[in-house]
């Protein structure tokens, strides 16, 4: 079975509608919704064809359908579009990233402290324990 325009409309506003809603999308949604000019009916036998080539799920019998892994696929490899970010954006994302990078740093300094403290503690405990045993083997032997 083809991918025909028609179709590839049809997942391309499930998917839009999904990621905006997360709920399964129905034919009459997208009927209203994005105006592609063809009826609910015309619309669900797409669907049923998507679904047929596992591009889309239906969860339960009577709702709407969702992506499968395979539709998102398709959607990010050749349907997305790509959109350029504004100056703003970029250098908010920038310094997120600085941020983070600098918060895993954060992160592994503190993590690496409490080995080093966790291993004395460790240490501690198993000489509690060779102490322990040895005052208990001393006292059995007397």
């Amino acid at each position: 079975m083809a991918l025909s325009d028609r179709k590839i409309q049809i997942l391309q506003a499930i998917i839009n509608d999904y990621i905006e809603t997360a709920e399964p999308v129905g034919s009459r949604t997208i009927a209203k919704k994005d105006n592609l000019g063809i009826s609910s009916a015309t619309i669900r036998n797409e669907m049923s064809d998507l679904e047929e080539m596992g591009l889309i799920l239906q969860p339960h019998a009577s709702s709407g359908r969702i992506p499968s892994d395979m539709g998102y696929r398709l959607y990010v490899d050749h349907l997305m579009q790509q959109k350029e970010l504004k100056p703003e954006e970029k250098k908010y994302l920038q310094s997120v990233v600085a941020r983070d990078i600098n918060q895993i740093d954060y992160l592994m300094d503190i993590l690496l402290r409490f080995i080093r403290v966790g291993e004395h503690m460790l240490m501690a405990m198993v000489l509690k324990e060779v102490i322990y045993r040895n005052a208990l083997k001393r006292e059995c032997h007397k």
